[in-house]
């Protein structure tokens, strides 16, 4: 009877449209000492995500043989990254503690946004730097006119108003979304297959607008991207020298290496006809997509880019 009954409220609160104020952010569930390990490797993490990111941004503003349009991007790039982990780690920190494990349902939706068009924009910057490669190797000798400052300027804007105008519909399809209860996110962040999974209401709306926008944005870019590989590969293949073919390769081999690892991640996340992938699954790609890849970046085109690493060094020179 005890059954019957809660089963008769939660028909009518569905039927009145009843919402859920707020979420408990389940995060990772475990003994008190494995939380606070989670914590300690987040915040370290974090902290080396901003101070690298931050460096790499520092020593293009500060060295002028690198103000040209591929620096520039790789700025745009390591600006997104401390923003991208800043919208994840913090909150991520307090509920672990457990001292921040409710959200509200508005700054769930704000973060969803958030997160999502800054995901959409580093896929469009990502492809615009893939682009910008395919000018300078195939078009050497006219690459500084083709690819002027103007244009730099212009293609970076693009990518991040394109990125926020891209998931601007689907955060007002998943606002608009009813939630009944539970309220518990398995999640230590607001993602669009949680919100799925909690909703009462009818999802395939959101589902639909998912997965078109993850075509548009994901793999239009991923085409983009590849499409300017082949080319550079071609021509590449086409240089006599093998010194001439090291050359050129370690002036695009950082970023394949970032497209490789991003790209993985986020089709994973969010290509698919449907939101019933895994949500502890989700979780464990969502870590590697929102902390690991901001971190991985400032290493691999530091470590891997001459130019980089010269000016790295006369900055430590000047010291």
């Amino acid at each position: 009877e005890t059954f019957l009954s809660l089963q008769t409220n939660i028909w009518k609160d569905m039927a009145n449209g009843t919402r859920v104020e707020e979420f408990i952010l389940l995060g990772f569930p475990g003994t008190w000492q494995f939380r606070v390990s989670f914590v300690v490797v987040f915040a370290l993490m974090y902290t080396v995500t901003v101070i690298g990111n931050a460096s790499i941004i520092a020593l293009v503003w500060r060295s002028s043989n690198l103000h040209i349009p591929m620096y520039f991007f790789l700025c745009n790039l390591s600006f997104l990254e401390i923003w991208y982990t800043t919208g994840v780690v913090p909150k991520a920190i307090g509920v672990m503690l457990g001292t921040s494990q409710t959200i509200s349902f508005s700054v769930c939706i704000l973060q969803l946004f958030f997160l999502l068009s800054l995901g959409s924009t580093e896929c469009f910057l990502l492809s615009v730097m893939a682009y910008d490669r395919y000018l300078a190797i195939c078009y050497p000798l006219r690459y500084s006119s083709l690819m002027n400052s103007v244009l730099s300027v212009q293609l970076a804007l693009s990518s991040w108003l394109g990125g926020f105008l891209s998931i601007s519909l689907l955060a007002f399809l998943t606002s608009r979304l009813t939630f009944c209860g539970p309220d518990v996110i398995n999640h230590f962040l607001c993602d669009i297959d949680s919100c799925l999974a909690l909703s009462c209401s009818d999802t395939w709306p959101v589902e639909l607008a998912t997965f078109l926008i993850s075509i548009i944005v994901v793999v239009a870019s991923c085409v983009v991207t590849m499409v300017s590989y082949m080319y550079i590969i071609s021509s590449i293949l086409r240089i006599q020298s093998a010194h001439g073919r090291k050359k050129a390769f370690s002036t695009c081999s950082a970023h394949l290496s970032v497209v490789t690892i991003w790209y993985g991640s986020t089709m994973f996340l969010y290509v698919k006809p449907s939101a019933q992938n895994s949500l502890d699954l989700n979780k464990i790609v969502n870590t590697f997509n929102t902390v690991v890849t901001p971190l991985l970046n400032p290493f691999i085109y530091t470590l891997r880019n001459k130019e980089v690493k010269l000016a790295l060094g006369r900055a430590f020179q000047k010291k």
